[in-house]
């Protein structure tokens, strides 16, 4: 590559974002080929098929939940993943748990590991927060109170263990008001029935 070749490519490289797609890659005047040969010299990761990161962005442990929030934009950390972020569980998920409205594609990811859940269309965007994953780069995830929710309503898939440690260190963690906005979110998921009795077993 040409010095000239190698300050063009720079110059496009600085104005994507530090997480970016092909397609904006593309956008911004950067070929497949020039995507190799920055890969290639170091300049920018391939996280995920199709999602890039510079080399010069800031450091963040995070780099999964951004590779997939990138390749899914309308998807929303949820279960275990939104669970660990809240501190609610010491357990490190092995996949990235993601949700998708019901009846809409469901997305199938080899890596970063994905695990995807589908929930209700008229529901689904109940309760959901903007993480920072990394310096002004958010991602959607559901809250504290609606991911315990989700762990009770769901404990099956959960398992009734990680589902009874996250809604304990909620209520300590969050007291009275943690308990109204279990009861609401869990109202209007049609799951106060499954919360409520665990709720009042956990504070007996």
């Amino acid at each position: 590559m040409t010095p000239s070749g190698g300050l063009r490519l720079e110059k496009r490289l600085s104005a994507l974002p530090p997480t970016f797609t092909a397609t904006q890659a593309r956008q911004a005047g950067l070929s497949p080929r020039d995507l190799t040969m920055l890969a290639t010299a170091g300049d920018v990761e391939e996280l995920s098929r199709g999602v890039y990161r510079r080399a010069d962005a800031p450091a963040t442990a995070y780099l999964d939940l951004l590779a997939v929030c990138m390749r899914v934009p309308r998807a929303v950390v949820c279960g275990e993943s939104a669970l660990a972020i809240h501190e609610l569980i010491d357990d490190i998920p092995m996949s990235v748990h993601i949700a998708v409205p019901r009846g809409t594609h469901r997305p199938s990811i080899s890596y970063p590991p994905t695990t995807v859940a589908q929930y209700a269309a008229e529901t689904f965007s109940l309760a959901v927060e903007r993480f920072e994953a990394a310096p002004h780069e958010m991602v959607p995830m559901y809250s504290a109170a609606r991911s315990v929710v989700d762990a009770m309503r769901h404990r099956r898939r959960f398992g009734e263990t990680l589902a009874l440690a996250a809604l304990g260190r909620y209520l300590r963690r969050e007291g009275a008001g943690g308990v109204r906005d279990l009861q609401e979110i869990a109202r209007e998921l049609g799951a106060l029935s499954a919360v409520r009795p665990a709720v009042e077993a956990v504070l007996a």
